[in-house]
């Protein structure tokens, strides 16, 4: 066919262009062919990297092996932890992601600014220094010094800033982590009588787990270390007697025979329905008189149990109060039991107690606790993670719901008033 147009030109993709005559002598640039690889080299390259890694890892691991956990090593050479403790510095403090996460405009009204500052402080300041703290006949604990923004106040005891110049945390055992879960339904309930504490992962100590992390508080120490804290001396049978007297009630000073001691009657009342609904028995009940503990169970294994043929002349434990505010107790060693069925509860630990405190009472009774708990403890991810996530958390709110229902049924029951208790 001949074309109707002459400057028509077709074009094909089987001719070649000739290069022009003054380019011919240039070199030709080598063309890369795509090199093919089987399935076996690929799974070397895979193989060898995956050797790799693990001979890096394994490097790491002998440089930076975790320290034992704490209960296994009593005399701990804290200048050598220290250094173990410094290789991990630049990791924990480059993180500026806080595991205290709130996703909405304000906290939840439960929490108190100096609450929602605390647990950032804990859950997130960089570690300073530490120290082995040994408090009157208590246990040896750790406590560490973090850095802050906020200036410490001024030390009126140069004892106190022996032990924190700033602002410190208690690190408690993995073991002890419902220290956190009784934080957390304490401001819930509204009795506020326990310290902020959150959940932390330190790499250098418990092999990277997580554990609670309490504040420090120099109040509880008036006159030392070595003094202890400032606990109320009180047998089974004083401690009942003050029920019927209900002492301070109506700012009325007891008579100085009385038996009466510092703590206002409202105390008790906040105590017992707190320690039911954890479980918790190592203050009014140390003995384990109420219910039927286990052989493990440490009122068996210290023989204490055996005391309860005579309870009336046995000893409260840990009825800690502040010097400066004595009227009011301060929950303090919080590990309440999860596994405790309701057919074997603690009710020596309501006995004597005629009223409960409104505010926690109605909580309860609207059921509106799993969604405050749940709200409240979805702040502190680390202990969220650490309990299974949503999963883990929803059974341990079922107990303390199930344990509420007992203990609605035993204010019922029993005729027992339900008062404010602003005091």
């Amino acid at each position: 066919m001949v074309p109707t147009r002459s400057n028509v030109v077709y074009i094909t993709l089987k001719t070649k262009r000739r290069k022009p005559a003054h380019i011919r002598g240039t070199i030709r640039p080598k063309v890369r062919r795509k090199v093919r690889r089987n399935k076996f080299s690929k799974m070397s390259f895979a193989q060898n990297k995956r050797r790799t890694l693990d001979r890096d890892a394994a490097q790491i691991n002998r440089n930076f092996a975790p320290m034992p956990s704490w209960e296994e090593t009593k005399d701990v050479d804290y200048k050598s932890l220290d250094i173990r403790y410094k290789s991990y510095k630049q990791e924990e403090t480059n993180s500026q992601i806080s595991s205290i996460r709130i996703y909405s405009q304000r906290a939840p009204p439960w929490f108190s600014s100096q609450d929602m500052n605390t647990m950032r402080f804990l859950a997130d300041a960089k570690v300073l220094r530490m120290k082995e703290v040994s408090p009157g006949e208590a246990h040896s604990f750790l406590i560490f010094e973090g850095e802050t923004n906020v200036q410490p106040a001024n030390q009126q005891h140069t004892k106190r800033s022996v032990v924190c110049r700033g602002q410190c945390g208690v690190i408690l055992s993995p073991v002890d982590n419902p220290e956190v879960f009784a934080f957390h339904l304490d401001r819930v309930l509204g009795l506020n009588r326990t310290l902020p504490a959150v959940s932390r992962k330190f790499h250098f100590l418990y092999d990277g787990q997580s554990c609670p992390v309490v504040s420090w508080d120099a109040s509880l120490y008036p006159e030392g270390l070595a003094a202890g804290l400032t606990n109320v001396k009180l047998t089974w049978g004083e401690y009942q007697d003050s029920l019927r007297q209900k002492c301070w009630q109506k700012n009325i000073s007891p008579k100085a025979d009385s038996g009466c001691s510092t703590i206002h009657h409202y105390e008790w009342s906040k105590l017992a329905l707190f320690d039911f609904l954890l479980q918790i028995n190592n203050r009014l009940d140390q003995s384990c008189c109420g219910f039927r503990p286990r052989q493990e169970d440490v009122c068996v294994e210290l023989g204490y149990h055996a005391k309860c043929r005579d309870a009336d002349h046995i000893q409260l434990e840990n009825i800690i109060y502040r010097s400066q505010n004595p009227r009011h107790l301060v929950f303090t060693y919080n590990k309440g039991f999860f596994d405790r069925n309701e057919d074997n509860l603690d009710f020596r630990l309501l006995e004597g107690i005629k009223e409960f405190p409104e505010q926690a009472v109605s909580v309860l009774r609207t059921r509106k606790l799993r969604e405050k708990l749940l709200q409240s403890l979805f702040l502190d991810q680390t202990y969220w993670e650490s309990q299974g996530g949503r999963q883990g958390i929803d059974k341990l709110i079922d107990v303390i719901e199930r344990r509420a229902k007992v203990l609605l049924t035993y204010i019922n029951a029993h005729g027992i008033q339900v008062i404010s208790m602003n005091v």
